[in-house]
């Protein structure tokens, strides 16, 4: 953006001129560009939304040294015009919840697209739990977000986890095919009981990595993506992952929970290229 002006034609207040000159703009962004110095009235830099304005005043929003830099458990590792893949650090939401608004990988990349396009904007393809960590893929327009989701759908989109969990399975590798269900008075999800009318399938594939004296490294693959499929399948068979209270861990030697999304690869949308990412677990996984 180099700038955007406009001329008053009614009393109204700088804050909410602004508004209406950015509606796809987030209230935090928002304030940014009058923190940062980016708004002007009559050619005077004002930074205060309250600031009441006259008819026939001319403000401003113009280029500023604002900083595009990302919190710290959000790296972005490819961005094009289309797509952002990142790297989400563990306890750190996809998405708003009841209780987080703000601290979320999707807000923090809204802020970061509007700081360069106040109309930008980034969509939601997939999710990662909030205690896991590793590769995501966001969409920058409603139709790339279509695209990418209906490779997850065709499973055509590649989705590689790493994950330590307790005790030594029998087998070198298995699937675990168990449907899944919410629990109504608990809100966790659990392998379905006859019961459950609303259960979903759920498909995960698993091979042993490598073999410790308590715990076991597994390379998990999904074929379906419901909400913590992981964690409750591979609880399901014995062996929770490592760090998991709610799913019956009884051990956190890392203080978090030791499942990252290794590999990520798809189709880019417009150009038809596969893209391929990896993202090393943290190091802390082999010290345990």
């Amino acid at each position: 953006m180099s700038s955007m002006q406009r001329k008053i034609a009614d009393p109204t207040t700088l804050g909410e001129c602004v508004r209406t000159m950015f509606p796809e703009s987030s209230g935090r962004t928002r304030k940014q560009f009058l923190e940062a110095g980016r708004v002007r009235v009559n050619g005077v830099t004002q930074k205060i939304a309250r600031t009441p304005l006259a008819a026939g005043d001319v403000v401003e929003v113009g280029d500023g040294e604002v900083s595009t830099k990302l919190p710290r458990g959000v790296e972005i590792i490819h961005e094009d015009d289309d797509l952002l893949v990142i790297v989400k650090g563990p306890n750190l939401l996809t998405v708003a919840s009841d209780r987080v608004r703000d601290r979320t990988v999707y807000a923090f990349l809204t802020d970061y697209v509007q700081k360069r396009a106040p109309e930008a904007r980034v969509f939601i393809v997939h999710r990662l739990d909030r205690l896991a960590s590793g590769l995501l893929v966001f969409a920058k327009t409603p139709e790339m977000k279509i695209a990418l989701q209906a490779q997850f759908e065709a499973h055509t989109a590649e989705r590689v986890y790493v994950a330590v969990v307790e005790g030594r399975p029998e087998r070198r590798e298995g699937v675990i095919d168990k449907r899944l269900a919410e629990d109504p008075t608990s809100g966790k999800m659990r392998a379905a009981r006859a019961t459950d009318v609303e259960a979903r399938d759920a498909i995960t594939r698993w091979r042993v990595l490598r073999e410790g004296t308590r715990t076991t490294t597994l390379e998990v693959r999904l074929e379906t993506g419901r909400k913590n499929q992981i964690r409750v399948h591979l609880a399901s068979v014995g062996h929770p992952i490592v760090g998991d209270e709610t799913y019956g861990s009884r051990v956190d030697p890392i203080g978090r929970l030791a499942l990252h999304a290794r590999t990520l690869a798809f189709d880019h949308p417009r150009t038809g290229a596969r893209l391929r990412f990896e993202s090393p677990p943290p190091s802390a996984f082999q010290k345990i």
